[in-house]
C-alpha cells in the first residue's frame, strides 16, 4: 500500500482542481444593474463580476480584474470572495504569488464557516505553505468542509481512511465519504467508488455497480475512467461484452484535447496503446499494423515502455513499418531501461543475434535474466538455454534446469515442449539430489522486478 501523507493527499485533491479552484459559480451575463449593484457596494454584485471576469462569461477574461472585484467583496466580509481571494493568491492569478496572504484570506473565510475557506486553509496546513505544516490542524478543518458538503474535502478524507494516515485504516469509511462525495457528481470518488466494488474493498464486490460509477465518471471526461470502463466492455465484466463500446471509450480517453492533469495524461497514453492492441489483434476493427503502430508512436513519444518495446518489436519484424533493426534497437533500449520485460527479453535476444546492436553474448544474458527474473517465460527458457550451453556466461547445468522448469511452467504449446526436452536433456546430467534442489528453488522462486 502506497505512504499516504495529508501533503500528499491534499496536493492530489488540489492539484485536480481547475487553476482557481475557489471560485464563485459561473455568473449570469453582467447586466447594467448587476454593475450598478457592484459599483454601489453589494458584496455579491460585486464578487458576481469577479466571476464573470475569472472565467470569461460575458467580459474577456482578465484576471487583475477579476482580482480587483473579488478584493472588494472580500474587504467587507463576504465568505465566499475570501476563499476566492485565497485561490487568486495562492495560484498567482491577477496578482503576485503570496501564500501568506492567501492563508490570511483563507483564514478569514474558513472563520465564517465557509467551506472553500476551510479546505483551502486545510490545504495550506497540509503542506506548510503559508502557514507552519500542522497534519492535526489539517484533518480538523478537512472534516469541517466535508461536512458541509466540500467534495474535494470528502475525497481526500476518503483517502485517508482507505490509506489508514492519520487515521486507523477503515476501508468502509472511506467507501462512504467516497459515496457522499460522489452523489455530488465529483468524478474522482466515483471512479474511487467504482475500483472499491470492482474489488470488493470497504462494499460488497458489486461489477455491475462498478461499471455504474464508472460510467458516471467517464461521461464528466474523467479519462481514467474512461480506460477502466473500456476495459470493462472488452472482458464483458459489470455490463455486457462490447468491442464496440470498449473501442468508443478508449477513442474518446485518447483524444489528447481531454488531458490537462499529469493523471488525465498518463492515462490518455494508456488509451493510446490499449488502442494499438485493439487495431493489432482486431478487436471492434479489422486488424491493422499501421493504425497500432500510429497508436504505438504517440504512447511511445510520452514515454511509456510498453508502447516504446512494442513499437520496437514491430520495426524488428517490419509490421505496419519498414523492418529496421537499428530502428527497432533505438525503441526497445530506453523500454528496457524502465524494467518492461518484454523489451528486455528483445534486447537479450538482439544482443545475442546482433541485430541492431553489436553482437555480446554477456549483456545477451544480462537483459535475458532480467526478463527472466520478472517472469518472462521466454526469456527464462532462454537463459536457461545459455546457462546449459555456457554462452555468455559459465556453463551451469543446475541453473539451467531452475530457470527451464519456471519456463515449462508458464509455456504452451509447442514452446512448451522444446523447453521441456531442453530440461530433461539437462536433467540428464545431474544427480538426484541436484534435481530435488531444483525443483525446491523453481517452486519457491518469486520474480523480482530489476533494471
Amino acid at each position: 500500500m502506497q505512504w499516504i501523507t495529508v501533503a500528499t493527499v491534499l496536493g492530489t485533491v488540489v492539484a485536480c482542481q481547475n487553476p482557481t479552484p475557489f471560485a464563485e459559480s459561473r455568473p449570469a451575463p453582467v447586466a447594467s444593474d448587476l454593475q450598478q449593484q457592484a459599483d454601489d457596494g453589494n458584496a455579491a454584485a460585486q464578487a458576481a463580476i469577479g466571476a464573470a471576469y475569472l472565467t470569461g462569461d460575458a467580459v474577456e477574461p482578465d484576471t487583475e480584474e477579476a482580482f480587483r472585484w473579488y478584493r472588494k467583496a472580500a474587504e467587507q466580509g463576504y465568505a465566499s470572495a475570501q476563499a476566492t481571494l485565497g485561490g487568486l493568491y495562492l495560484n498567482a492569478e491577477g496578482v503576485t504569488q503570496d501564500d501568506e496572504e492567501a492563508a490570511r484570506w483563507y483564514r478569514l473565510a474558513a472563520d465564517q464557516g465557509n467551506a472553500a475557506g476551510q479546505y483551502g486553509l486545510a490545504y495550506l496546513y497540509g503542506i506548510g505553505q503559508g502557514v507552519p505544516r500542522d497534519d492535526v490542524e489539517a484533518a480538523r478543518l478537512m472534516r469541517l468542509a466535508g461536512d458541509q458538503g466540500e467534495v474535494r474535502a470528502q475525497y481526500a478524507i476518503a483517502l485517508l481512511y482507505e490509506n489508514g494516515q492519520n487515521v486507523a485504516p477503515d476501508l468502509a469509511e472511506a467507501a462512504r465519504w467516497y459515496l457522499w462525495a460522489a452523489e455530488q457528481g465529483h468524478a474522482r470518488s466515483q471512479a474511487s467508488l467504482a475500483a472499491m466494488y470492482l474489488e470488493g474493498r470497504g462494499v460488497e464486490e458489486d461489477a455491475s455497480a462498478g461499471a455504474r460509477w464508472l460510467r458516471m465518471a467517464a461521461n464528466q471526461g474523467f479519462v481514467a475512467a474512461q480506460v477502466d470502463l473500456a476495459y470493462l466492455y472488452g472482458v464483458g465484466r459489470g455490463v455486457p461484452q462490447d468491442d464496440i463500446q470498449s473501442l468508443r471509450w478508449l477513442q474518446m480517453a485518447a483524444d489528447p484535447t481531454h488531458a490537462r492533469s499529469d493523471a488525465s495524461i498518463a492515462a490518455m497514453t494508456r488509451a493510446q496503446y490499449s488502442l494499438a492492441l485493439v487495431h493489432v489483434n482486431g478487436r471492434g476493427v479489422a486488424p491493422d499494423d499501421t493504425e497500432a503502430v500510429r497508436w504505438l508512436r504517440l504512447a511511445a513519444d510520452r514515454g511509456l515502455a510498453e508502447a516504446q518495446g512494442d513499437l520496437g518489436f514491430m520495426y524488428l519484424n517490419g509490421r505496419g513499418v519498414p523492418q529496421d533493426d537499428i530502428e527497432a534497437s533505438r525503441w526497445i533500449r530506453p523500454a528496457a531501461d524502465q524494467g518492461y520485460a518484454g523489451a528486455q527479453r528483445f534486447l537479450g535476444l538482439m544482443y545475442r543475434d546482433g541485430r541492431g546492436v553489436p553482437r555480446n553474448p554477456e549483456e545477451a544474458v544480462h537483459w535475458l535474466g532480467l526478463a527472466a527474473n520478472q517472469g518472462d517465460s521466454q526469456a527464462q527458457y532462454e537463459i536457461g538455454v545459455s546457462y546449459h550451453q555456457g554462452i555468455g556466461t559459465r556453463a551451469d547445468a543446475p541453473t539451467a534446469y531452475v530457470w527451464l522448469s519456471l519456463a515449462i511452467d508458464r509455456l504452451t504449446g509447442d514452446a512448451r515442449l522444446r523447453a521441456a526436452q531442453a530440461r530433461d536433456l539437462v536433467a540428464s546430467s545431474l544427480s538426484v539430489a541436484e534435481r530435488a534442489e531444483g525443483d525446491r528453488q523453481a517452486l519457491e522462486w518469486e520474480p523480482v522486478f530489476e533494471r
